[in-house]
């Protein structure tokens, strides 16, 4: 896993590299230094992400957010970005997450309503890929990778703490008496 993590990061390395990310959180394109990538409070308290870093999607979110008439800094001057943090801020503050999300849907814009465990599974974008299921009367998240000849599916429900564990012992080869004597020590339930 770890592997795979710091495989992830070629991006960022790479940018480092070239004097193009700073190791200071905050401070670059895409860890929230930049006010075109960032997590945004709405009015009702609830958040707003948008990720706007392609010059066009620039543009167009400024628009939707009453800016593009203005004479702002270029997109990126790393020194205005505190400032137009700020301002992004609080115009996001004018309105509910619901309400931007009906302004900004079907813009050429990149956002996302930040969503609570409760609302991701009824988000109709989730809904329509089956991105949650329920089984045993519990939503969770439905297996994937998903593949068109070989679908994974939930073979049963969550287990009780010791449901499964004379099933194991047994698979590992532990026979009837040794499984006994780790019950009476208490070992195991």
């Amino acid at each position: 896993m770890i592997d795979g993590s710091a495989s992830l990061m070629t991006l960022m390395y790479g940018m480092r590299a070239g004097g193009l990310w700073s190791d200071e959180r905050g401070t670059n394109r895409l860890d929230s230094g930049a006010p075109y990538y960032n997590v945004y409070e709405t009015r009702d308290g609830k958040h707003i992400a948008i990720g706007s870093s392609e010059p066009q999607f620039y543009r167009n979110t400024l628009e939707l957010l009453g800016l593009v008439a203005e004479n702002l800094p270029a997109q990126e001057d790393r020194n205005q970005w505190p400032a137009m943090r700020e301002r992004f801020a609080a115009i996001f503050k004018t309105r509910t997450r619901d309400e931007w999300c009906a302004i900004m849907d079907g813009k050429e814009v990149c956002f996302a309503p930040v969503l609570s465990m409760g609302e991701a599974p009824e988000h109709p974008h989730l809904k329509a890929r089956t991105t949650f299921v329920e089984f045993d009367g519990v939503v969770q998240p439905a297996p994937a990778p998903r593949f068109s000849r070989t679908p994974p599916g939930i073979q049963r429900g969550a287990p009780s703490p010791g449901q499964h564990t004379d099933e194991v012992l047994a698979d590992w080869g532990f026979d009837v008496g040794e499984r006994a004597a780790l019950i009476e020590a208490g070992a195991i339930k």
